[in-house]
């Protein structure tokens, strides 16, 4: 039996798409770098292959994606950025720290990432590259994590106060044992009680142990914690002297990043930083 447009049941399979095809995007957006084959993504987002191929197909011909026509990966399309474009807000976070990100690169050599907070998960919003030959690719830009995961989320846990951080510690337990099995709720506590004593946070990278982040949380109008800086790079190249002096870059950038925050007055920021709601299902990647 045909379904008449506009009753129940054809909003409920129109909405299914909609959510799938979100779904699908934002799967390619977090590996933007490296793209997804359809096999990643039918998988990830726990779709039938057909469903997923099909609507895959439909996104490259609105061009919101693309496929690479040598290895078949899928990446963001143009329409994305043009959409992008005309979204962005007059002045947001990333329009004010993106200068600090470079010269903080070029100073240190290394990878530096901003991280903003979205309800219950930090995303990276912003990256600049150092001249070092041994690159840390921790985060793409547009990728979600746990807010409780990653040395620029720690550092903004530890801005908080203890009541908000420990709902959101319990909030995200759960997928970040999931997710990340080298996840320690005893590590990151020792981690927060250290950054506070010394206004910095110094933490191995959970996915790739080998790599040491550098992190200090940016604050707001009215003190609270938006954001973070954070510096990655191989633990052979952060030694405890080499930390210090990366920390004191970092320390002098966000001061002057929250200068000019209490300059302007309000910024845009992903979701507030109030968010209680869990995210979606499949929302951190």
């Amino acid at each position: 039996m045909k379904q008449e447009e506009g009753s129940p049941a054809s909003r409920i399979a129109g909405s299914q798409v909609v959510q799938r095809a979100a779904l699908l995007m934002r799967l390619v957006a977090a590996a933007q770098r490296t793209g997804l084959r359809l096999t990643d993504l039918y998988r990830a987002a726990q779709l039938e292959r057909p469903t997923a191929h099909r609507l895959l197909q439909a996104l490259v011909t609105e061009r919101l994606l693309r496929q690479d026509k040598e290895n078949r990966r899928y990446f963001l399309g143009q329409a994305i950025y043009e959409m992008g474009l005309a979204a962005s807000p007059q002045v947001a976070l990333r329009d004010i720290c993106h200068p600090h990100l470079q010269r903080i690169a070029q100073l240190t050599g290394d990878t530096v990432f901003l991280t903003e907070r979205a309800g219950l998960d930090a995303v990276c919003t912003d990256r600049a590259e150092g001249n070092a030959p041994i690159k840390a690719y921790v985060l793409e830009v547009g990728k979600h994590r746990p807010l409780n995961v990653g040395g620029g989320a720690i550092a903004i846990l530890s801005a908080m106060e203890d009541v908000e951080l420990d709902r959101i510690c319990r909030a995200n337990l759960d997928r970040s044992l999931k997710r990340y099995p080298r996840y320690s709720e005893a590590v990151l506590r020792r981690d927060i009680a250290r950054a506070r004593a010394c206004g910095y946070v110094c933490s191995k990278v959970l996915e790739l142990p080998e790599v040491r982040t550098v992190a200090v949380p940016i604050r707001g109008l009215g003190g609270a914690c938006v954001a973070a800086i954070s510096v990655s790079t191989v633990m052979t190249r952060m030694t405890d002297k080499r930390t210090q002096a990366v920390a004191g870059i970092l320390r002098q950038a966000v001061d002057e990043i929250e200068a000019e925050l209490a300059e302007r007055g309000p910024v845009a920021l992903p979701q507030s930083a109030v968010g209680g709601e869990r995210p979606p299902k499949n929302a951190g990647f």
